[in-house]
C-alpha cells in the first residue's frame, strides 16, 4: 500500500474534489430542500453506494473497458445525462406544484421518502461515466505497483475517496436542512432554492451529454 505521506496527499486531494459541486451534491441539496434531512442523508448514502459501483468496476477493469469503447461510453453517458435532466425537471415541477399546494390549502406535498431518495442517489452517481473517468485518471497516480495487489490498492483508495464524498454530501444535507427549517415560513424562498438545484442538475446533465470520451 502507499506510505502514510502518499495517503495523506491522496486524502487531501480527494477532499478538495469531494467538496467541488457536482451531480451528487446538487441532488442531495434538492432532496433535502424538498423532503427534509432524512431524505438528504439517505440520498447521500445512495450517491456513496453509486460511487462504490465505479470503484469496484475500476478495480476489476470494467471501467477501463467502458471508457476504451466509444459506443459503451456514449450509451452510459447519454443514459446518465438523461437521468440527470429528468431528475432536474422533476425537481422544478415538484417545486412549483408544492408551492401552489401551499398557496391553495397551506399544506405541502408529502416527501418521497428515504428509500426512494436512496435509490435515486445510487442511480445519479452510478450512471455518471465521468465518475468512472475520475477514478481511472486520479486513483492510479497513488497506486504503488511494487507493493503488489494493485486491484486491492485501487479499491482501498477508491473507498477513501467515496467516504469523503459521502461525508461532504451529508454536510450539504445538514446545511440544506438548516436552510429549509429557517425558511419554513417563506415557501417562496424554498421554491427558488429547489428550482435552482433542479436547474443545476439539468445543466450538469446537458454538460455530461456533450462531454467527450477521455483520451487513452
Amino acid at each position: 500500500m502507499p506510505d502514510i505521506a502518499q495517503l495523506a496527499l491522496f486524502a487531501a486531494a480527494a477532499l478538495v474534489l469531494a467538496v467541488t459541486p457536482g451531480p451528487g451534491i446538487f441532488y442531495v441539496a434538492a432532496r433535502t430542500l424538498s423532503g427534509g434531512r432524512a431524505e438528504g442523508v439517505a440520498s447521500s448514502f445512495g450517491t456513496g453506494l453509486g460511487g462504490m459501483v465505479h470503484v469496484l468496476a475500476g478495480s476489476l477493469g470494467v471501467s477501463a473497458v467502458v471508457l476504451a469503447s466509444a459506443e459503451l461510453f456514449t450509451v452510459l453517458k447519454l443514459v446518465g445525462a438523461a437521468y440527470l435532466v429528468w431528475i432536474g425537471l422533476r425537481t422544478l415541477q415538484a417545486a412549483r406544484r408544492d408551492a401552489l399546494a401551499v398557496l391553495a390549502d397551506g399544506t405541502a406535498a408529502p416527501p418521497v421518502g428515504a428509500h426512494r431518495a436512496f435509490r435515486e442517489g445510487v442511480l445519479v452517481e452510478a450512471l455518471n461515466p465521468k465518475t468512472a473517468a475520475f477514478f481511472l485518471a486520479f486513483v492510479p497516480q497513488f497506486v504503488d505497483p511494487t507493493a503488489g495487489n494493485v486491484a486491492l490498492q485501487f479499491a482501498v483508495l477508491g473507498f477513501v475517496s467515496v467516504t469523503l464524498n459521502t461525508l461532504a454530501d451529508i454536510v450539504v444535507a445538514f446545511a440544506a436542512s438548516g436552510i429549509r427549517a429557517g425558511a419554513v415560513a417563506r415557501p417562496g424562498l424554498i421554491r427558488r432554492l429547489r428550482e435552482g438545484s433542479g436547474a443545476a442538475m439539468i445543466a450538469l446533465g446537458l454538460g455530461l451529454a456533450l462531454a467527450g470520451r477521455p483520451s487513452a
